[in-house]
């Protein structure tokens, strides 16, 4: 389960500074956090929910972790940036989920590292992170 306040380096920005959320709303299968500064013109929040569908065998589990981020455009009218990871398991034909971390990992480091470096580019110059941001292949 997560923290009611996540203060404790679990979310950073680009700079590697960390981001301080606290916790908003929680439901049966979801919940949100704000940063702790936020202000009501911009709103700033991560949210973590899960979505079960089908049963037995058949059953997945989508995850998702997303990150909205109002921001002031060049119009000087708010903008919503959105960022966000979903998992999809077929949780109902798994007895580990080793490769299921696997692909998460996988993702991670390819948005968050360059080559052969072990080092979290936390500055979003990672492969992946540079092709989302840029909009490159």
């Amino acid at each position: 389960m997560l923290s009611n306040t996540l203060n404790t380096n679990e979310v950073k920005n680009a700079a590697g500074t960390e981001v301080e959320f606290g916790r908003i709303s929680t439901d049966a299968r979801s919940t949100e956090f704000a940063v702790l500064t936020e202000t009501p013109a911009a709103p700033h929040r991560l949210k973590v929910s899960h979505l079960e569908s089908g049963s037995a065998e058949l059953m997945r589990r989508r995850s998702l972790v997303r990150i909205d981020k109002t921001v002031t455009g060049v119009s000087t009218k708010p903008r919503v940036i959105s960022a966000y990871v979903v998992l999809d398991i077929p949780v109902g034909d798994l007895s580990v989920y080793d490769e299921a971390k696997n692909a998460l990992a996988e993702l991670m480091s390819f948005c968050a590292s360059l080559g052969a470096s072990t080092t979290i580019l936390y500055d979003c110059s990672g492969s992946g992170a540079t092709a989302l941001v840029q909009g490159s292949l």
